[in-house]
C-alpha cells in the first residue's frame, strides 16, 4: 500500500487539476467577421479586377479597385538568381535608455466601458521596461555617403527573426528600378496590443509622438550603426504598417508631413482604439475619415490602402458604432478622394484582417505605386 500512495497523489492532483479547469468559466470565442460585400451600403464604386487570380492595379492608377478571391504570390516575392541581395541586420534598443515612451505599460485585463463615456475605456497598467528590435535592410546598391530614401514599417520582426519575405521583394523591385534603392528599417512594437498596452500607446495615438521617437531616438543610431546616411526629404521617406501599425503609419505622416509624404497600410485601423481619451480627438483614428481630413487643408501625402472583406468588425467590449474596419477604410478612401488625394484603395475578396494570401499578390505593386514621381535630384 505504502507504494501505491505517490500514485494515489498524482491521480488526485491531476483529478483535482481537471476538475478546476472545467468549472473554470471559459472565454467566449470571439464570432468571425462577417464578410461584407465590394458593393455594400457605404463601399466606394470599385474598379472590378477579381476573377483574375494574380490580377493587380495598374501602378499608374488611382482610386479604388478589388481584387481576389484566389491568388498567387507575386514573382518578386522569390530569390531570383543573378540579383543583387541586400544585408539584413538587426539590434536593440533598450527602453530604460530612452527618453520617450520609458517606461513602457501594460496591462492584466482588456478593461471595461468608462460608464460617463462609452467612447473610452477605464484600464488598469503597470510599468513595465522592454526591448525593441530594429530591422535594418541596405539594398547591395547603396552608395556610401549618400542620403538614402528610406521605408519604415512597424510591427517588424524580433531578434534573430529578420524577414527576408520583404528584402527578397526589396531586392527585385530595385533590381528591376522599379523603386529606389531604399533602406528598410522595421521596428518592433514595444508589446501587447489596443488600450492600456505599449503597442497601443504607440501606434494608437492620435498625434506625432511616435514619429519624433523614430526621428530622434531610432533612425540616428541607424545611421551609426550600420555608416548609412538617411535622407531629410520627405519625398523620400515612407511608412508603411499592418493594423494599428497601419493607422500609426498614417499618423506619422498626418502629423509629420515635415517628415513622411509616403504612407501604405494593410487593414488599418481607422477606428476608435486611441488611449487614454483624448477630448482633442474623442474618435480617436475614426476621426481621421470623419472629422479631421475633412476639415483640413489638403497634405502632400501619397496613400495606399487595402483591406479584406472579412476583416475585423467590433472585436471588443466596445459597441460605439467606430469599430468596423472595412467601413472605416471606405470612408478613408472617399474622404480622401474627395479631398483630392493621391491614393490607391483595394478590397481584397476572401481575406481577412492583414489582407492573408492577398498580400504577396499585392505588396510588390503597392511599393512600386507608392514611389511613383519619386526623383532622388532634390
Amino acid at each position: 500500500m505504502l507504494s501505491l500512495r505517490p500514485l494515489l497523489c498524482l491521480s488526485l492532483t491531476a483529478f483535482t487539476l481537471s476538475t478546476l479547469a472545467a468549472d473554470k468559466p471559459k472565454k467566449p470565442e470571439r464570432p468571425s467577421p462577417p464578410t461584407r460585400p465590394f458593393d455594400g451600403p457605404g463601399a466606394p464604386k470599385f474598379t472590378r479586377l477579381d476573377g483574375k487570380p494574380g490580377a493587380v492595379p495598374p501602378v499608374t492608377a488611382e482610386g479604388d479597385f478589388v481584387i481576389g478571391p484566389d491568388y498567387l504570390p507575386a514573382p518578386e516575392t522569390k530569390v531570383v538568381e543573378g540579383v543583387p541581395q541586400g544585408k539584413v541586420q538587426q539590434f536593440q534598443i533598450d527602453s530604460k535608455e530612452t527618453k520617450l515612451f520609458n517606461p513602457g505599460i501594460a496591462r492584466d485585463v482588456f478593461g471595461t466601458v468608462d460608464p460617463s463615456n462609452p467612447k473610452t475605456l477605464i484600464v488598469a497598467t503597470h510599468p513595465i521596461d522592454y526591448k525593441r528590435t530594429i530591422t535594418v535592410y541596405v539594398p547591395a546598391q547603396y552608395t556610401a555617403g549618400t542620403a538614402a530614401p528610406f521605408i519604415v514599417t512597424h510591427d517588424g520582426p524580433g531578434m534573430g527573426k529578420p524577414d527576408m519575405n520583404f528584402a527578397h521583394v526589396l531586392d527585385n523591385l530595385i533590381a528591376q528600378k522599379r523603386v529606389p534603392a531604399m533602406i528598410a528599417i522595421m521596428i518592433s512594437s514595444g508589446g501587447g496590443d489596443a488600450q492600456g498596452h505599449e503597442r497601443g500607446r504607440e501606434y494608437d495615438t492620435m498625434s506625432g509622438l511616435y514619429a519624433e521617437y523614430i526621428e530622434n531616438e531610432v533612425l540616428p543610431l541607424v545611421e551609426k550603426n550600420y555608416s548609412v546616411k538617411l535622407t531629410k526629404d520627405p519625398e523620400g521617406r515612407a511608412t508603411m504598417g499592418n493594423s494599428s501599425g497601419g493607422s500609426a503609419a498614417f499618423a506619422m505622416a498626418w502629423y509629420h508631413p515635415d517628415l513622411y509624404h509616403r504612407v501604405l497600410t494593410f487593414s488599418g485601423t481607422y477606428v476608435n482604439q486611441q488611449w487614454p481619451f483624448n477630448p482633442e480627438t474623442p474618435d480617436g483614428a475614426w476621426g481621421f475619415h470623419s472629422k479631421i481630413i475633412p476639415e483640413s487643408p489638403v497634405k502632400p501625402l501619397r496613400i495606399w490602402m487595402a483591406v479584406g472583406d472579412r476583416d475585423l468588425l467590433n472585436p471588443n467590449v466596445m459597441r460605439d458604432d467606430m469599430h468596423d474596419w472595412v467601413e472605416a477604410n471606405h470612408r478613408m478612401a472617399k474622404v480622401l478622394k474627395a479631398k483630392g488625394y493621391h491614393y490607391q484603395y483595394v478590397y481584397c475578396l476572401n481575406a481577412g484582417h492583414g489582407i492573408g494570401p492577398a498580400r504577396p499578390q499585392i505588396l510588390p505593386q503597392a511599393l512600386e505605386w507608392l514611389w511613383q514621381g519619386y526623383s532622388a535630384t532634390k
